[in-house]
């Protein structure tokens, strides 16, 4: 399907989807049967759904091509290049003489205790890169390298006192800022895919892309569940396990997130939706993008303003995302579906919100023995994630349905 032609049939969806549900609304209020017309409603909602999802791979692939494909970030150094090789060689043959020596060189990177090596610099970035696809926060948080997990931020807890004076008035000492740290919560995932011999020792099985391919797929269904709602024991802490309550910036305790109610009823409304995109500050709202469930979106594709506007758009043109109230949606399949007293929304400035640290040095251990025929790559990776800034992110908690 070209573009013009997916462009012109998302609008067409859309257009068709607000008809009926207009014409829905008007049976509603005369008492009358929807049932009909609900069927349509999921069938061109769910056509809306495929034509966005194939939209999305479309503006992918156009972002890979214009950075030059994966790990597109320049030539790589003589070192770099002899540890790929020799890399190449430990994964195809088991061979490992002199790639622990040139590891340090490449990567400045010390022996692991518990065995494995570091892969390649270049290796590295393309699993970072497959798995910023396929992991909704990374799309929208702030991602950073670290060396270690001592990663630590100071915050401003307090500003200092000041205040207007005359010419020759004089100057009282103002209060010190008060700091605290945070930090990220740090885990280890791991990956241990496997590959016969046979697929090994043919020269045109790209051993590489095939074991960055693997990792992700296993490192991303993990890492987006902790960093929405992980416990932060072993794991990085998802923002949604962080202590909630309803009292404003100027009220509330440090790490703990402000919610907004969405109302009496177990349900959605269009007030809610503005008052949770105005509990936030001006500075973060400019930047602020809505999270939620893709399941909830038939839910939000059928609300509208006072004047019968739809609050939901569909991104029509190149690298555009569906917004809501003119604000992006990053779905994300880690959050909780629309129910009483779920945190089923939240909308916020997640770079400045909450980081991923990603420590420097995924590291690989070959197995030829557990599971012969196959060669197994036991793969581990540390990573943390935790909300920096809890003025930054806030979240809609659904009231109780109506009895």
């Amino acid at each position: 399907m070209e573009v013009k032609e997916l462009v012109q049939n998302l609008g067409g969806a859309f257009e068709e989807f607000k008809k009926t549900n207009d014409e829905r609304l008007k049976r509603v209020e005369k008492g009358l049967t929807t049932g009909d017309l609900e069927a349509k409603l999921a069938n061109v909602d769910k056509a809306i759904s495929e034509l966005e999802s194939v939209k999305r791979s479309i503006d992918d692939l156009s972002k890979k091509a214009a950075r030059g494909g994966l790990g597109g970030n320049g030539e790589l150094s003589g070192d770099q290049v002899e540890h790929k090789q020799a890399f190449g060689r430990f994964m195809r043959k088991g061979v490992d003489d002199g790639l622990a020596e040139l590891e340090a060189k490449a990567l400045s990177l010390g022996a692991d205790p518990d065995g494995g090596y570091a892969v390649p610099e270049e290796l590295d970035r393309n699993i970072i890169q497959l798995e910023r696809r396929d992991v909704p926060m990374r799309d929208i948080c702030n991602v950073i390298p670290v060396g270690n997990e001592e990663y630590k931020r100071l915050i401003n807890t307090g500003k200092a006192k000041g205040g207007w004076v005359g010419e020759t008035d004089p100057r009282p000492a103002t209060g010190t800022p008060q700091l605290a740290q945070v930090a990220p919560f740090f885990g280890e995932l791991y990956a241990n895919p496997e590959a016969t011999q046979k697929m090994l020792d043919d020269v045109f099985f790209d051993a590489e892309a095939w074991l960055a391919g693997e990792v992700a797929i296993e490192f991303s269904e993990q890492e987006n569940a902790a960093f929405t709602g992980g416990n932060g024991e072993k794991k990085a802490k998802g923002f949604l396990s962080y202590d909630v309550s309803d009292e404003t910036d100027d009220k509330r305790k440090l790490g703990t997130l402000q919610y907004v109610s969405s109302g009496a009823a177990a349900a959605l409304t269009a007030d809610a939706l503005l008052d949770l995109i105005y509990s936030l500050k001006r500075g973060y709202r400019r930047n602020g993008t809505f999270v939620l469930n893709g399941l909830t979106l038939p839910a939000i594709r059928k609300l509208k303003d006072g004047e019968g506007n739809y609050l939901w758009k569909p991104g029509l043109d190149a690298g555009e995302v569906s917004t809501l109230l003119n604000k992006p949606i990053s779905e994300n399949d880690d959050m909780p579906l629309v129910a009483a007293d779920a945190l089923a929304i939240a909308f916020g400035d997640f770079k400045r919100g909450y980081t991923i640290a990603d420590v420097r040095g995924v590291r690989v251990l070959r197995d030829p023995f557990s599971n012969k025929p196959y060669v197994g790559f036991y793969t581990t990776k540390r990573v943390g994630g935790g909300v920096m800034d809890s003025n930054a992110i806030k979240l809609m908690k659904i009231g109780a349905a109506k009895k």
